[in-house]
């Protein structure tokens, strides 16, 4: 459906410049929005690999794993069924002190091998049925899902690389409300899912 949609907006986009007689501004900015793009993505592979090399040093140095034990009693609420010395558990700590860090391309692969991990405590338990059978979605994994999309964050490190890209004069600027904005939707997250949680 994006396909299509996406399809529709260039080719009427196109169809107005050609009626207009505007076809060489089109073909002007779409060479000027290809230089940006390739200039914002260098900028962005210089943050992603700055940040993603500062978790793997905390990784290594154990701070990943002293974190995740702090974050044991805020698990132990949110996955009442899980053990917080389970590899989903651990996961799932990193998953999370990644998207508080602002670090989203860290926190994907460990969220989708926390996922992975519920995944296979779910066909322990029998929500799977038979051998082969899907997996139906447990409440601890729709849980982590809802609180994986609302996703805290303290430092939007994406956020100020586009605003520092554009030319923004204070990039940081959008840390208060950003951390407001997403703080607001990880507590309607958890409201959401322990009511969720009840009614099942």
């Amino acid at each position: 459906m994006l396909n299509v949609l996406w399809s529709g907006m260039i080719l009427s986009g196109i169809l107005w410049a050609a009626v207009h007689g505007r076809l060489d501004q089109v073909t002007q900015g779409a060479l000027a929005s290809a230089k940006e793009a390739v200039s914002l993505c260098i900028t962005m592979l210089g943050v992603m690999s700055l940040w993603t090399g500062i978790l793997e040093i905390g990784r290594g140095a154990g701070l990943i794993e002293r974190l995740s034990r702090t974050m044991r009693p805020v698990l132990r609420f949110l996955f009442p069924h899980l053990s917080p010395d389970s590899e989903a558990a651990r996961q799932i700590s990193i998953n999370f002190i990644a998207n508080i860090l602002g670090l989203g391309w860290a926190a994907t692969p460990a969220g989708l091998k926390a996922m992975e991990e519920l995944k296979k405590e779910a066909e322990g338990s029998g929500h799977g049925g038979f051998a082969g059978d899907p997996v139906t979605a447990t409440t601890d994994m729709c849980t982590f899902l809802i609180l994986n999309i609302s996703s805290l964050q303290l430092i939007p490190v994406n956020m100020i690389a586009y605003r520092s890209q554009y030319g923004s004069p204070s990039p940081a600027a959008i840390t208060g409300p950003c951390l407001a904005a997403t703080a607001a939707s990880t507590i309607a997250a958890i409201i959401f899912c322990k009511i969720m949680g009840r009614k099942k």
